[in-house]
C-alpha cells in the first residue's frame, strides 16, 4: 500500500486543483477525476503485485482472527478446515480504495474474494462449492498445500 501512497502523492502533486482537462471528444473533465484515473491505474498494479505475493490471498471484511461478516468467517473457517493457515488477508473495511479496486480488479461485485497464485478463484460460494465436491482439494495440491482433510481421511480407514 505504500506504492499506492506514493503514486497517490505523485498524481496530486501534478495536477493542479483548479486544472480542467479537455477531452478529445470535447466534454471537460475535473482535475480531480483525472487523479482518481491515475490512482486506479497504479491501483490495479499494486493489486496485481498483491496477489501475486503469496500462494492464497484473500480480501475479506475484517480478519482471519475475527472475521466481520458470515460469508469472510465462512472462507476463513474452510481454509481453517484444510489446514490452510499461511495466507495473506487483507481487511477491505481499513481501506476504502482497496475494496472498492479489488472489486474492479476481479470484476466480481462482492467480498470475501479469494485467490491462489495469483488467479482469482471466487467469492465464498465458489469457495464452499470446491470444498463440498472436493475439487479444492486438487486445487491446494496444485499450490503445493496438503489438505488436513486428507490426513482425516486417512486416520478414519
Amino acid at each position: 500500500m505504500n506504492a499506492l501512497m506514493r503514486t497517490t502523492a505523485r498524481c496530486l502533486r501534478s495536477v493542479p486543483a483548479a486544472c480542467l482537462l479537455r477531452r478529445a471528444d470535447g466534454r471537460v473533465r475535473s482535475a480531480a477525476s483525472a487523479r482518481f484515473l491515475c490512482v486506479a491505474a497504479d491501483s490495479q498494479k499494486d493489486l496485481g503485485g498483491m496477489v501475486k505475493k503469496d500462494k492464497v490471498v484473500v480480501f475479506m471484511k475484517g480478519t482471519p482472527a475475527q472475521p466481520m461478516c458470515g460469508f469472510s468467517n465462512a472462507v476463513v473457517q474452510i481454509l481453517r478446515m484444510h489446514g490452510v493457515d499461511q495466507y495473506a488477508a487483507y481487511n477491505v473495511l481499513e481501506d476504502q480504495e482497496l475494496r472498492e479496486g479489488v472489486k474492479l480488479f476481479s470484476n466480481w461485485p462482492t467480498i470475501p474474494q479469494v485467490y491462489f497464485n495469483g488467479e482469482f478463484v471466487g467469492g465464498c460460494d465458489i469457495l464452499l462449492q470446491m470444498h463440498q465436491n472436493g475439487d479444492l482439494v486438487e486445487e491446494l495440491k496444485k499450490l503445493g498445500i496438503r489438505s488436513a482433510l486428507l490426513d482425516t481421511d486417512e486416520e478414519s480407514k
